[in-house]
């Protein structure tokens, strides 16, 4: 006749069954116990069981009893499930007030009305800072390949960028950004 885990490996159903409801309490516990969640501890159970059927061919009764290797094949897929929750980050659901809330600018009314105002600023630049932007924001090429297409020099073409994008700020009324305090250049 042999153990309930011999019998799963031969192929008997109602092994399976039996194994359920031989040890599916002591699985249940140890798994409430492990993890302290519910819903963790019953998908927990339900993957125990599943590598215990699976793997029914690899007990030796020789080595273990059935409870013993049961309780070990438990506490490691505890232990592994234990430590897939810890990395996980956790999600927080956000209040509906907050969710239900628009974002400001994702409105398409309000993107168009701020293309047509960037726009119209930068038509204010100078025709070199003009060109400069337009080329590193249309056509996406970095200074480098700026300086290679218009054969303006290295330096002048990122005096340019820098330049054209310092009036541009001031034209749509955007704070510039702070110039790094001497302290936080290490004394350069």
């Amino acid at each position: 006749m042999g153990t309930v885990l011999e019998r799963i490996a031969r192929g008997e159903k109602a092994a399976v069954q039996e194994c359920l409801s031989r040890y599916g309490g002591l699985v249940w516990s140890l798994a409430r116990r492990f993890l302290g969640n519910a819903t963790e501890a019953e998908d927990a159970v339900q993957e125990i069981f599943v590598e215990l059927w699976k793997n029914a061919a690899r007990y030796n009764p020789s080595l273990s009893s059935e409870p013993t290797y049961i309780t070990m094949i438990a506490r490691r897929r505890l232990i592994d499930r234990r430590r897939k929750i810890v990395r996980r980050p956790e999600l927080v659901q956000l209040p509906d007030a907050v969710a239900s809330k628009q974002i400001p600018g994702t409105n398409q009314i309000d993107l168009v009305d701020e293309a047509s105002q960037a726009a119209a600023a930068l038509m204010m630049l100078r025709p070199e800072q003009k060109q400069v932007l337009t080329l590193a924001v249309y056509q996406g090429l970095t200074h480098e390949e700026i300086s290679q297409n218009t054969g303006l020099p290295l330096g002048t073409v990122k005096t340019h960028a820098r330049r054209g994008l310092m009036k541009l700020r001031e034209a749509l009324g955007i704070p510039s950004r702070p110039a790094t305090p001497p302290s936080m250049l290490g004394g350069i």
